[in-house]
């Protein structure tokens, strides 16, 4: 059987995105969603609690992110999840983390420092594993707020 993830994840960015390139030039933009969730506890007190959602957006993608995304900026996305893992240099134990690998992502309005901008952007997806992620509709032109409708 042929396994399947998707993950979709609504929040804020814990801090400004951060892009890298790949030895090859590939850009990759890695950033933090922290999702809030409210509950009521079995004695009926209302609780909150708080998931810090690791992601990648590679391409194109994780570029419009970086551009016009910062700490506090809403943001959907989903994508993969992926696991990665490594060995630490300092203490040589193996690590590993579970990410989402963006493949299509919305700009929320309501985070910190929002002028009210929204858009929405899709991916294609490769067969490749560090597939890169490239918009249909994005082009270099500034974004126009007053043309937004919402």
């Amino acid at each position: 059987m042929k396994g399947f993830s998707k993950a979709i994840v609504a929040g804020n960015l814990t801090r400004d995105p951060e892009t890298r390139s790949t030895p090859g030039g590939t850009s990759v933009t890695g950033f933090t969603i922290a999702v809030n969730r409210s509950f009521k506890d079995a004695s009926g007190a209302s609780k909150e609690t708080t998931s810090f959602i690791d992601c990648s957006a590679w391409g194109k993608a994780g570029e419009l992110i970086a551009q016009y995304c910062k700490k506090g900026s809403g943001l959907l996305v989903s994508g993969r999840l992926d696991q990665r893992s490594w060995e630490d240099k300092e203490s040589g134990q193996k690590r590993s983390k579970v990410e989402v690998v963006v493949e299509d992502f919305t700009f929320l309005s309501g985070g910190a420092g929002e002028g009210g901008k929204g858009g929405s952007y899709s991916g294609s997806k490769s067969s490749s594993s560090s597939a890169e992620v490239v918009p249909d509709d994005v082009t270099d032109e500034p974004i126009d707020l007053s043309e937004i409708p919402f």
